[in-house]
C-alpha cells in the first residue's frame, strides 16, 4: 500500500493503493512517519519526495469505510486513535528538516492534503483537483486543513471549508494549498533531476498553470463569507442575485449544518496567526467528538456506504444549529486532547 525505499540520497515514498485512490490508511500513516524519522538524521538522505501510483488521485482521503465499520461498532477508539496519529504524521511532515516534495495528481482532498499539503515543495499538475470536503461527510476541515485555510487570502477559508470547493492548479497555488505548477508529462524527468541533483532541480521544472477561477471570485466571496456564523454567511448569500450565490448555497445545502458551522468557528478560533500544532489540537477537539456526537457515521453511510447522498443530519438546518451546540464538539478535552508530542 506504500512503497518506502532510497534512491541515491533522495528518500521515496510512494502511496500504492491506486484501486482505493491512494485512500490513507493507519498502517500507512505509522509507515510515512516511521521512514520520515529514520531519514531525519545523518547524511543518507538529503531530501524526501512524495508521490502516488496512479492517475486519478494522489491520495483521495482517509479510509473512511474502515473507520466506518469500527464506528458503528461502537469502537469509537479506532477512529480517535487513527486520528491522533495521523495528525503527528502531519505535523512532522510540516515540520521536517529536510526538504519534502509533494506531487499531487487528479483528487488530494482529505487526508491527502495532509499528507501532501504540508510539503515545504508542493507540485501539481493539470490534472490536480484539490479540496476539504470533509463537511459533506459530518467532519470539519481537519490533517491541518483548517491551518491552511486560515492562511488563505480573505474569506477563503470559510468559502473552501465549508462548500468543499475543488481547486485547480492555480487555484491552489492562489490559496497557498500549492507552491508550482509541473506539467505531469514532465514529472519523471523532474524526479530522476532530483534523485541526481538534489532539491536545486526543482526549479527549472516550475511553469506557468492553467488559469484559476478563485482570484476573480475573490470579492464575491469576501463580500459572503465574512460573518461571525455560518447563520451569517447564510443571510449574506441569500440576499445577493448572482450565479456564485446560488451555487454556494446549493453547496451549504448539502453538507452537514453542524461541521460547517464548527469549521467556520474554527477559522475565526485560529485568527490572523495561525499555527498549525493549535490547528490540530482543534481539529481533534471535534473528530474525537465526531463518531459519538456528530454527523460522522451519518455521512459516511450516505456518501461512502449506501451511497443514496441523502444523509439524515442531527440538524434540519444551519439556522437550527447554536452556538452552544458548536462550542460543545470544540470543548477542550482535557487529558484527552491531542498534543504535538503525541507518538505516532
Amino acid at each position: 500500500m506504500i512503497d518506502i525505499r532510497v534512491e541515491g540520497r533522495c528518500g521515496r515514498v510512494t502511496l500504492a493503493r491506486p484501486e482505493a485512490l491512494n485512500a490513507l490508511s493507519e498502517a500507512m500513516c505509522i509507515a510515512l512517519d516511521a521512514a520520515l524519522v529514520a531519514w531525519a538524521d545523518g547524511d543518507a538522505v538529503d531530501l524526501v519526495v512524495i508521490d502516488a501510483v496512479g492517475a486519478r488521485a494522489f491520495c483521495a482521503g482517509g479510509d473512511i469505510a474502515a473507520l466506518y465499520a469500527a464506528g458503528i461498532a461502537g469502537d469509537f477508539a479506532h477512529g480517535t486513535d487513527f486520528w491522533r496519529r495521523e495528525y503527528r504524521m502531519n505535523l512532522a511532515i510540516a515540520a521536517y528538516a529536510k526538504p519534502v516534495v509533494s506531487l499531487m495528481q487528479g483528487f488530494t482532498m482529505g487526508g491527502g492534503v495532509g499528507v501532501g499539503c504540508h510539503a515545504r515543495h508542493r507540485v501539481v499538475g493539470e490534472t490536480s483537483q484539490i479540496a476539504m470536503p470533509e463537511c459533506g461527510i459530518g467532519l470539519v476541515p481537519d490533517v491541518g486543513g483548517s491551518f491552511l485555510l486560515a492562511l488563505a487570502p480573505g474569506r477563503l477559508g470559510e468559502y473552501l471549508g465549508t462548500t468543499g470547493a475543488r481547486m485547480g492548479p492555480a487555484d491552489a497555488i492562489y490559496a497557498g494549498f500549492a507552491d508550482i505548477f509541473v506539467p505531469e508529462a514532465a514529472w519523471p524527468a523532474m524526479i530522476d533531476a532530483l534523485v541526481a541533483e538534489g532539491i536545486s532541480a526543482l526549479a527549472r521544472f516550475d511553469a506557468v498553470p492553467p488559469a484559476g477561477v478563485l482570484a476573480e471570485m475573490q470579492g464575491a466571496i469576501d463580500r459572503n463569507f465574512g460573518g461571525e456564523t455560518l447563520g451569517d454567511i447564510l443571510r449574506a448569500l441569500r440576499h445577493e442575485d448572482s450565479d456564485f450565490a446560488r451555487d454556494a448555497l446549493a453547496a451549504l445545502g448539502r453538507v452537514s449544518p453542524l461541521a460547517a458551522s464548527a469549521a467556520v468557528e474554527m477559522q475565526h478560533r485560529l485568527g490572523d496567526s495561525p499555527t498549525l500544532p493549535r490547528a490540530l489540537e482543534l481539529e481533534y477537539r471535534f473528530t474525537f467528538r465526531a463518531q459519538e456526537k456528530g454527523d460522522f457515521l451519518e455521512g459516511i453511510r450516505a456518501m461512502v456506504i449506501d451511497k443514496d447522498r441523502a444523509p439524515t443530519w442531527l440538524h434540519r438546518d444551519i439556522e437550527t444549529v447554536s452556538g452552544a451546540q458548536v462550542a460543545a464538539m470544540l470543548a477542550p478535552l482535557g487529558a484527552m486532547k491531542w498534543t504535538s508530542g503525541d507518538a505516532a
